[in-house]
């Protein structure tokens, strides 16, 4: 599992290409790291994120006290599987999981 933070998403292309390059099933929490190469991500939907992030700076600047608004967090999370890189590290993902995906990548 890699880590979520500024330094390994802008690099999730070379990641992804060392994690096959040495057969290291690797899951990360962006959309990004599988459209790379990487096995596999599980995670919020970056624009849920930022559409619930607007909504709430929509809010404070019609005036509603931040501290007086509820606590909200993603209500959509996306599984990313990239069947290729599955494929190259001779795992087979089953059938139910593939179905469950919200994408697969071929």
């Amino acid at each position: 599992m890699i880590s979520t933070d500024p330094f390994f998403t802008c690099r999730s292309e070379q990641l992804a290409a060392m994690a096959t390059r040495n057969a290291v099933a690797a899951a990360y929490k962006g959309r990004e790291f599988a459209a790379a190469g990487g096995l596999l991500s599980y995670g919020a939907d970056i624009t849920d994120t930022f559409r619930l992030a607007g909504a709430y700076t929509g809010r404070i600047l019609k005036g509603d006290k931040p501290a007086d608004l509820p606590v909200q967090e993603a209500t959509r999370i996306e599984l990313v599987i990239n069947l290729k890189t599955a494929k190259a590290l001779g795992i087979t993902i089953p059938l139910p999981l593939q179905g469950r995906a919200d994408e697969l990548i071929e």
